[in-house]
């Protein structure tokens, strides 16, 4: 679940949405009460629990973060596709649904709204995505930001649904979580998050990097000085899978280059084990949504494009990107000019972003006034709404 869940924006970018959608539906459809709302964790090629991680519905393998993780990546998917069966499926509503509410109380003794599971669980409810070293959790950073992270993408299917009232019912919920992470977990003398609450009560030190990047992969790190401190201290994992979350962490928060390095460590041919599926397939995710920063978003009916090539970079470009019911082409010159393709399906609507402060912009050589926005870095961006029609090219530039 957590391997899917990850790989999900590289394999829409290679135009494997139905596949990705057929394996989310399956883990969709499995949760039942008999094993506290949990899914199978893995499904085999015989559409069946795989039997090194599951025997009985008493005796399996289970990372609890595993169904957040999955209902993020479902919102993420929609966004990239414009699939309502994301939205409508009864079977995806159950899943998040049940996700969102019974199986948090099934593994929520104390009823505190935080899931714990304490070591006599077994492997029976992990509740992190770590299985190495330190104490066993009683309840796992990641697993509380895993929480948010789905409780903030129910919220937004349900606004893209048009209900309003209960979004604002898992919004609330998403907030609470984020503040009480953001107040209770952080250590101010290590400048880092706490990695777990154990069984005594008390909080886990030990530096464990897949816990400091996980939070800010489910983006419950509030900006500011903490954020910062956190992204400066952040270290490798020994093992790929951890460290394919590394660029797009760097590129959610603003640092390009270093995103760009761990990105280009992601492709060396060198790489131990560089065949494992997360790495490519977040390669790819990572080089479509973030180095190009081709961002559609299904629920305001746009495609946007914000260019992060390093220096030395000075052009990029990708064909054939599958996005909403359209292929395009995107291609960078430096971070100055973009030009987009349409090349089939309806009209584009063409969120052109560029980076720095630009009162005008030029579209195909006229100028045009140009909106402003600041990341949550204080940073300005420049951006233009432009229609493309089917067969067409435009250009956007920030001067002429």
């Amino acid at each position: 679940m957590r391997d899917v869940s990850h790989q999900a924006l590289g394999a829409l970018a290679l135009g494997l949405a139905e596949h990705t959608k057929n394996m989310m539906r399956k883990f969709a459809e499995n949760i039942a009460e008999s094993r506290d709302w949990c899914s199978y964790w893995e499904i085999d090629r015989y559409d069946r629990p795989a039997p090194v991680d599951y025997r009985s519905d008493e005796d399996f393998w289970y990372n609890l973060p595993a169904n957040f993780d999955v209902i993020r990546s479902c919102q993420r998917i929609y966004e990239w596709t414009g699939d309502e069966h994301y939205l409508n499926d009864p079977v995806f509503l159950e899943f998040y649904r049940r996700s969102l509410s019974d199986y948090v109380s099934a593994w929520d003794p104390d009823g505190d709204g935080f899931m714990e599971s304490p070591a006599a669980n077994g492997y029976r409810g992990i509740p992190t995505y770590w299985e190495g070293e330190g104490p066993r959790a009683l309840t796992g950073g990641d697993l509380v930001a895993a929480q948010y992270a789905a409780n903030l993408a129910y919220a937004q299917m349900l606004l893209a649904r048009g209900d309003v009232d209960e979004a604002r019912a898992f919004r609330d919920e998403a907030d609470r979580l984020r503040r009480i992470y953001n107040e209770d977990w952080w250590n101010p003398e290590l400048t880092r998050f706490h990695t777990s609450l154990i069984e005594d009560g008390t909080f886990d030190t030990t530096h464990i990097p897949l816990l400091q990047i996980l939070p800010l992969y489910f983006e419950i790190v509030e900006p500011g000085e903490r954020r910062e401190q956190l992204i400066e201290n952040l270290k490798e994992g020994a093992i790929i899978e951890v460290n394919a979350y590394l660029p797009e962490v760097y590129y959610n928060n603003g640092r390009d280059a270093e995103a760009f390095r761990y990105l280009m460590r992601q492709l060396d041919p060198g790489l131990q084990r560089r065949e494992y599926p997360e790495n490519p397939f977040t390669a790819i995710g990572t080089i479509v949504r973030h180095l190009i920063g081709v961002n559609p978003m299904a629920s305001r009916s746009v495609i946007e494009t914000r260019p992060r090539l390093p220096l030395g970079v000075s052009w990029a470009r990708i064909e054939h990107v599958p996005v909403l019911r359209n292929r395009i082409t995107v291609h960078h010159e430096g971070l100055t000019e973009t030009r987009l393709t349409n090349e089939s399906g309806e009209v584009v609507h063409w969120l052109a972003v560029l980076p720095g402060l630009h009162d005008t912009m030029y579209v195909d050589g006229r100028g045009v006034a140009s909106a402003i926005r600041y990341t949550d870095r204080g940073e300005p961006e420049s951006y233009v709404l432009v229609e493309v029609g089917t067969g067409e090219e435009r250009t956007v530039r920030q001067g002429p």
